[in-house]
């Protein structure tokens, strides 16, 4: 599968190295103006960017840039495309109320807007930018757009409260409501609901491989987290944490550990209050109620 879509490029004045590029859906191709360009920190140009195949890794910051891009845009899905070595192309930048520079750059640039009457702010310092900044999704709703970053994949309908954060090559599949954490190769099923505080394990903690995922109708409650994957209709307590190692006691008495169950449907992973034991129950999504749909019309 061949891509190839036109971007606007910033680069640092003096070391030559790409900050950031933006691929702008529409037909029309405008170029972006700030006032690092301006004070002359960072320089802006057109470029054509073409990736013959998304499953070789990126080659170029510009091309790491045009794969994050696919994913905010709902053009590819978490895991689909290759992104190994995306770290290593990305510049840790700082992201400024006057344009991305060198993270050294700050205080010269802080010295040459002020001739504009600009008060610098500095929101974030990292490699990779708010997903709002160049991509702005259809009916979703984000009340915290700094928890998003490029390369999140929110589908319609989902809405991330201000205690949610999504990061790249992670997100959701359908209507979600997310107010806590989707970590890297994470994926959200279609009306499930991350609970406030709620985490779950990606491919980013500890250097693991295993893409972890929600199904549908499913809810991981407040402060819970998980490192194995949930089916359809799903619960897991709030507070409870379910690392693949977890032992896990079965309706039947027995105990296996939770990577036995990983992926399985209909579950509902809870602890004793009098044994402190995990156990397991037969459940579906009628048990929580599942979204509320009036929250999730983000038109």
């Amino acid at each position: 599968m061949t891509i190839q879509r036109t971007g606007h490029r910033y680069r640092d004045v003096e070391t030559g190295k790409t900050l950031d590029v933006w691929f702008p859906r529409h037909v029309t191709f405008n170029h972006r103006r700030c006032l690092a360009e301006k004070v002359g920190l960072i320089a802006g140009d057109t470029i054509e960017v073409r990736i013959e195949s998304l499953d070789a890794p990126p080659a170029s910051t510009e091309e790491a840039y045009l794969r994050l891009h696919l994913l905010s845009e709902l053009a590819m899905r978490p895991n689909e495309i290759n992104l190994e070595g995306l770290f290593g192309l990305l510049q840790n930048v700082a992201w400024t109320s006057a344009g991305p520079v060198l993270p050294s750059k700050v205080d010269e640039l802080r010295h040459l807007v002020a001739s504009e009457y600009h008060h610098l702010t500095v929101p974030s310092i990292d490699k990779f930018p708010r997903m709002s900044d160049y991509v702005v999704p259809t009916g979703v709703r984000i009340a915290d757009a700094d928890r998003v970053r490029l390369g999140a994949h929110l589908s319609p309908g989902t809405t991330v409260m201000h205690e949610g954060f999504v990061n790249f090559n992670a997100g959701t599949l359908g209507e979600s409501m997310v107010e806590g954490r989707i970590t890297p190769g994470v994926t959200v099923g279609k009306n499930s609901d991350i609970g406030a505080g709620a985490s779950i394990m990606g491919t980013l903690s500890g250097g693991g491989k295993t893409k972890n995922a929600i199904g549908e109708r499913s809810l991981l409650g407040a402060n819970a987290g998980i490192g194995i994957s949930l089916g359809d209709e799903c619960i897991v307590e709030a507070g409870l944490y379910v690392t693949a190692g977890t032992k896990v006691k079965l309706p039947d008495g027995s105990v296996v550990p939770a990577r036995a169950l990983s992926g399985k449907s209909g579950l509902l992973y809870r602890r004793n209050s009098q044994s402190g034991a995990v156990e397991v129950l037969e459940t579906n999504a009628q048990r929580w109620g599942g979204l509320n749909t009036t929250l999730h019309s983000n038109d």
